[in-house]
């Protein structure tokens, strides 16, 4: 049985009906009643309540959506979140499955999609003097173009996803663990056949699930096994080896990989062929070179934190570990593998725990084990949870209660969520509003207040993108700011006010911020008629004296003491015209950097706005807007 989506939840009768069938049938015994003293210590007010469940649980209220969840039951609504299993989601799914390359492995991509960098080196000399037959360019545009498609999609597919999805709590999971999980689109060529695969069939189905379960995957995702370097790592010269494979071994294995036609691997392919890369990297591999960059990574910030109690020592055992976790060619069938013959089979010790010598890939399931249960991980995910959906700042208490909770469920994510959305902390006071959002979440927050319909272009990420948080762009595996004073400044907060003037001109993709219910009947209406609608209709009907002044003289002492000098609103807006990888940009080093566009077009100079449509620009670019 599935709840059904929040959409249908507008009317009275339809709510009562809705919230009796969730809590009732198969899964009522599974529904936990709210803790009465902890509701009681509960300090914001009702309709307060609604709105910060609406603003921390999803990524913004859509017209009606108040209502529903105030006729539900704020508890019930949140039970039915986290549970995103039985909510049905059907018309996400059909809208998402126009993305072909959503559907693919990455091995499957790789297989299918010519990489633009080794054509090139195909190409050779024939393409540094320009004499590329019909046919060869024919071959450099098509892989271009596959290229740039592999990006789009999935960065496309991300912002409907979190426009359309009734699972809104595993939406938020997992733009979370994205951040924590942190891998860059500008690697290099190859990283960008692994992005949708990682975000679509590693961290989203796991988002509410084990914690040790999702640490997993993330480790044998080609991701971020190419990402942190650890598909190159092997063990040290003089390092005991699992398998020793010298030069003319290794190269016969290579020759026989490259003569043999393409088929599915075997689980025996899948533990003793060497990559398809190697042929690249074979000299230095059989030298050996550990690389410790996704062992420190994941100690320092995937798992136990910079303060975790981990030394150096143990960053080197964990790289140790984990050597030999490499990704397979598409010609073994992609994806994870273990290669014995880069494996350092050396005994390790690791926060204490020692590993024994001449074991293979239990080294690095072990090692997982072991920092997924240790007590430093239950409070530094703890803190990063709680940081996320209560304050910059959350209180020693809450983290210890969910870090508590964390040890008590063996990481179960769900279990330590509900900890802290259902805390008096995250219900009180101080809380409210007390979070900056982060871009992503100012656009698809405005987007879903106007009731847009989702994007099938790139424009909507490439508004995200100049407004600092481009997709999978985060160059260094911190992520990006999880606190308000990472994303303020004058410059930014400029660029957000007029971001919502652009939202208001119309010239968002599927967006008519004038059509939404509540503004249909006041654009003819006196001023302060206006405002009460907008402020309604997009602040909840809450907003500061200061604010509602700068809405009914329709002057944003902001905008006006940088007038003249103020450039964020038309780089805003030629900015959202600019591809964000052309397809004539270079490849390798350079790839993911943002390059020349050409002419720009579409949205130029953003007009002066006035009446009804002043008011709701002014209001999606206030600081009650820009708070969660």
């Amino acid at each position: 049985m599935h709840c059904p989506p929040l959409a249908r939840f507008l009317t009275a009768a339809g709510a009562v009906a809705s919230a009796a069938a969730c809590g009732g049938g198969p899964h009522a015994t599974s529904v936990p009643a709210p803790d009465a003293h902890a509701v009681a210590l509960r300090t914001q007010t009702a309709d307060q309540q609604v709105a910060h469940v609406l603003s921390r649980l999803t990524f913004g209220a859509r017209p009606g959506e108040a209502q529903a969840v105030r006729q539900m039951g704020v508890d019930r609504w949140i039970e039915q979140q986290l549970h995103p299993e039985r909510i049905d989601d059907s018309r996400t799914d059909a809208w998402v499955s126009q993305f072909d390359v959503l559907r693919k492995t990455s091995a499957q991509l790789e297989a299918e999609y010519v990489n633009p960098g080794q054509l090139q080196n195909q190409l050779g000399t024939r393409l540094k003097q320009g004499r590329l037959s019909a046919d060869d360019s024919l071959r450099v545009r098509q892989a271009q173009q596959n290229l740039r498609r592999m990006t789009e999609e999935t960065q496309i597919a991300h912002a409907g996803r979190a426009l359309l999805s009734e699972r809104q709590l595993q939406e938020v999971m997992t733009d979370f663990w994205l951040n924590h999980f942190t891998v860059f689109a500008g690697k290099g060529i190859r990283e960008r056949y692994y992005l949708a695969e990682f975000e679509n069939q590693v961290v989203r189905p796991r988002a509410l699930g084990k914690f040790r379960d999702l640490l997993g995957a993330v480790a044998k995702s080609p991701a971020m096994l190419f990402y942190l370097d650890n598909w190159e790592s092997a063990a040290d010269s003089g390092r005991p080896r699992l398998v020793v494979v010298n030069a003319a071994q290794a190269r016969r294995r290579l020759a026989q990989a490259q003569r043999a036609p393409r088929r599915r691997a075997t689980a025996r392919d899948q533990v003793t062929a060497p990559p398809a890369m190697l042929q690249q990297a074979l000299q230095r591999r059989l030298r050996g070179g550990l690389n410790e960059n996704y062992g420190r990574e994941l100690l320092e910030l995937h798992t136990l934190g910079v303060d975790g109690g981990y030394t150096q020592q143990d960053v080197i055992n964990a790289a140790r570990a984990l050597t030999g976790w490499t990704i397979a060619g598409p010609r073994q069938g992609g994806g994870f593998q273990f290669a014995p013959y880069m494996h350092d089979a050396g005994v390790k010790v690791v926060l204490g725990h020692t590993l024994k010598a001449g074991r293979g890939i239990e080294d690095g399931e072990e090692l997982l084990d072991i920092v997924a249960r240790h007590p430093s991980t239950a409070h530094f995910i703890a803190f990063k949870l709680a940081r996320r959906f209560v304050s910059d700042t959350p209180s020693q208490a809450l983290v210890d209660r969910a870090a508590a909770t964390f040890v008590r469920t063996d990481g179960d994510i769900r279990e330590v969520v509900r900890t802290i959305i259902t805390s008096p902390e995250f219900f009180s006071h101080e809380a409210y509003r007390a979070k900056v959002k982060t871009p992503f979440e100012v656009v698809l927050s405005a987007l879903r207040a106007m009731n847009a319909a989702p994007d099938n272009t790139i424009r909507t990420s490439q508004v995200i993108a100049s407004l600092g948080q481009p997709f999978f762009g985060h160059q260094t595996p911190n992520g990006w700011p999880e606190t308000g004073d990472g994303w303020l400044g004058t410059g930014a907060i400029l660029s957000r006010i007029n971001f919502g003037l652009l939202a208001a001109s119309g010239r968002l993709p599927g967006a008519n911020p004038l059509a939404i219910p509540g503004l249909e009947g006041v654009r003819a209406a006196p001023r302060e008629a206006q405002v009460d609608a907008v402020v309604a209709a997009f602040l909840g009907g809450d907003v500061s004296p200061v604010m509602r002044s700068v809405l009914v003289t329709g002057k944003n002492p902001l905008l006006e003491s940088n007038a003249g000098r103020d450039t964020s609103a038309m780089a805003l807006a030629q900015s959202v015209t600019e591809p964000m990888m052309p397809p004539t940009a270079p490849f390798g080093a350079q790839a993911g950097r943002r390059q020349p566009a050409g002419p720009r077009r579409g949205f130029g100079q953003l007009p002066p706005l006035q009446g009804l449509a002043q008011v709701v620009g002014l209001a999606l670019g206030s600081p009650e807007f820009q708070r969660r």
